[in-house]
């Protein structure tokens, strides 16, 4: 048997894994009060809005997937909001800039989060409001221990706080400091009290029904809408008003949808459509099933996972985004998948390859295609070049004894994302600057528009049975480490906690989704535990090998139901923070 960093838990009654054990914990409270995987995954995904504020909050959005025990075809619950009426390019254009800024009020959409959860618990929850909110409530009301990683974070941004910011310095500085040690949000609380008191209704549908209505229409709304006017500094470096306003938020309501869905290794594999970036995970499985098996542990391996990984990249941004024709069946159909794996040679590649599906000419956005440079020193990476965490997202996953399955990624609305909202006890998000201020691209700006999202849960199908949920926070590298661990779990056949813990490497040969869009050609991070040899080998082959920490690459969490009915769940150490629970 293998050394791993934890056990691959197993039990029968439920499982499951987050980033964070707080969350954990509380979704493993509510399988024992009796509530299902959906209530369960709802409780930690408000818990994760209170103890991870520099990865997520009640301001941002998820996406997540699930299957229900009475019916096992997965389904996409889309929480990510949208672009607000006014964000047109014209009025970002109109104030000089060139790329959605990457913080503050106009690099905002709608909040999506919330009503998200409150959808799914309306359509597949079990329990009424006040518990599956009581641990949110009670951590932000009586406080937590918060993460060292949190106090680095608003050190960060420190000097911003007080200068422009002085709602978001009152609440994450203390005499001059950040916050550290026990930490309450007594704002936030009493938002989800008054969320609580205000959720009326003759059964608990109807509450449930009501309290998105209150978010949507009454004191958040209001609190919102004033607040959004105000211009406050940006990572453009000059002061804006958002554009957000009350309306905007009365209009918007998550969706169910289709997933996009590639049959690999006996598997169907279930991801968002490609208004997010997910079915760049499914095209990366179907050219490396043209080539056939890969080592993992080899230069060889590591270079062929790259050079697909880039050839999917290329694809997304040509490709994908909200509303667009993104021809997505002939990009995960076999004879695609075979031309683009006629591209992969000995060496790396140093250019941005998309494709040109149905015989369609490509068009890539113009820093992109090299006619502007963005500074990579500014805006808001995701992971360093060595694996430090600066702005990220967050991840659950639930499976309980019914079968029912969550796969969920929660993001945006960081702490550092925007001013805070002083009667809120949070802020908005940043998810905007994932638009293009150019006309004509998949992923241009509109309004009412989703921008081309990297958050991107995985639901594992087996014979039309949910089999396994999983997913990381990452950015850019979220599909790219979620790849790595279903190669070597389901293609490979290690357990899961072996995968999540077998050295991670991700390329940055793309333009990033974060402001200010930066890229690196040939860029590749690999976790110094792949090893001196490969990595020499990888450098001859002509890419731009960054060595990072030996444990700093990939967040995975991940839970399954075996064949026997078992259920089993993992977590990733890395950041000592996710963890897995169950019995």
């Amino acid at each position: 048997m293998s050394f791993t960093t934890r056990p691959t838990l197993r039990g029968t009654f439920g499982m499951v894994s987050s980033t964070h054990w707080l969350a954990s914990q509380s979704a493993m409270r509510i399988l024992e009060l009796g509530g299902n995987a959906f209530d369960a995954g709802a409780a930690a995904g408000f818990v994760l809005h209170v103890v991870e504020p520099h990865l997520n909050g009640p301001g941002g959005e998820v996406p997540a997937i699930i299957a229900t025990a009475d019916d096992p075809a997965p389904r996409v619950l889309c929480g990510q909001g949208v672009a607000p009426a006014g964000a047109t390019i014209e009025h970002y254009r109109s104030l000089g800039l060139t790329l959605v800024p990457g913080s503050g009020p106009l690099a905002a959409t709608v909040p999506g989060a919330v009503d998200a959860w409150l959808l799914l618990l309306r359509d597949h929850g079990t329990l009424p409001l006040s518990v599956v909110l009581e641990p949110a409530i009670d951590y932000a009301r009586n406080g937590h221990p918060l993460v060292p990683r949190i106090a680095d974070t608003i050190g960060t941004v420190q000097q911003l706080f007080e200068e422009h910011w002085p709602t978001s310095a009152a609440l994450w500085l203390k005499d001059g400091r950040p916050v550290t040690g026990r930490f309450s949000n007594e704002a936030y609380a009493a938002t989800l009290e008054k969320l609580v008191r205000e959720a009326v209704g003759a059964d608990r549908q109807a509450q449930i029904e009501q309290a998105r209505k209150v978010w949507r229409e009454g004191f958040v709304a209001e609190a919102i809408d004033t607040f959004s006017r105000l211009p406050h500094r940006d990572s453009s470096g000059s002061d804006h008003a958002g554009l957000i306003t009350g309306d905007d938020l009365a209009a918007f309501e998550a969706t169910w949808e289709d997933p996009a869905t590639y049959d690999w290794n006996g598997y169907t594999v279930a991801k968002t459509g490609p208004w997010g970036q997910g079915p760049g995970l499914l095209q990366s499985l179907a050219v490396l099933a043209e080539l056939g098996d890969v080592d993992l542990d080899t230069a060889e391996g590591v270079h062929a996972t790259v050079e697909v990984m880039k050839l999917s990249y290329a694809d997304r941004e040509a490709w994908y985004g909200d509303g667009a024709d993104v021809p997505l069946d002939t990009l995960l159909s076999p004879g695609y998948a075979a031309e683009r794996a006629k591209l992969i040679g000995s060496e790396a590649s140093l250019e941005l390859r998309p494709g040109s599906p149905d015989g369609r000419t490509p068009r890539l956005p113009s820093i992109a295609a090299g006619n502007e440079t963005g500074d990579a020193t500014t805006g808001e990476p995701t992971v360093s070049p060595v694996g430090e965490t600066r702005g990220d997202t967050c991840h659950v996953d639930v499976v309980d004894r019914w079968g029912n399955m969550i796969s969920a990624t929660p993001s945006g609305g960081w702490l550092q994302s925007s001013p805070t909202i002083p009667e809120l006890g949070f802020c908005l998000g940043s998810r905007a600057q994932m638009f293009w201020l150019e006309e004509g691209l998949p992923a241009s700006l509109a309004p009412g528009k989703r921008p081309r999202t990297t958050l991107t849960p995985t639901l594992v199908l087996r014979d039309g049975q949910p089999v396994m949920a999983c997913g990381s926070p990452g950015g850019d590298q979220q599909d790219q480490w979620q790849l790595l661990f279903l190669l070597r779990h389901l293609g490979g056949g290690l357990d899961l906690q072996e995968a999540i813990d077998a050295p991670a490497w991700h390329t940055t040969g793309f333009p990033s989704s974060f402001y200010p869009r930066a890229s690196e050609p040939g860029g590749l991070v690999v976790e110094s535990r792949v090893g001196r040899v490969v990595m020499d080998e990888l450098v001859r082959r002509g890419h731009v090998v960054t060595e990072s920490d030996p444990w700093s690459l990939g967040r995975l969490c991940a839970v399954r139901k075996e064949a026997d009915g078992v259920l089993a769940a993992a977590a990733n150490p890395r950041g000592m923070q996710g963890y897995a629970v169950g019995r």
